[in-house]
């Protein structure tokens, strides 16, 4: 079992179609993982895409764009991967944290941008 398991979910109020285009562009990744090289092994199209990761950890990710509903989405994030060199238990459960914190922030700053609401901060 890689050392960073995470699966995460984040409803969003539209279609797939609405988010694919985001999901599909190389600047998003290196915006959202600065610290990893991400490269393309599947795309889903409007389902979404499949990597393979190197850097800080190496491993694999997707993101699945699941239909819901008449207009909604859920928006699927798998990493699986390990770092280059072990860690301790203490710190690798806080890079899991701090990998879905830092996921977390980009999602709700997609699903902002889809639904078009304004960022409180």
């Amino acid at each position: 079992m890689p050392v960073v398991d995470i699966a995460d979910e984040t409803y969003v109020a539209r279609p797939p179609a609405a988010l694919a285009a985001e999901v599909a562009d190389p600047s998003s990744w290196a915006r959202w993982w600065p610290d990893l090289d991400v490269r393309l092994t599947r795309d889903r199209g409007v389902k979404g895409a499949q990597w393979a990761v190197r850097g800080a950890l190496a491993g694999s990710m997707e993101i699945w764009l699941e239909p819901v509903g008449l207009d909604g989405v859920v928006l699927h994030w798998f990493l699986r991967a390990d770092p280059p060199a072990p860690l301790r238990p203490r710190r690798a459960r806080r890079e899991r944290e701090r990998r879905v914190r830092e996921w977390k922030r980009h999602a709700f700053a997609l699903k902002d941008s889809a639904e078009g609401a304004e960022r409180v901060t």
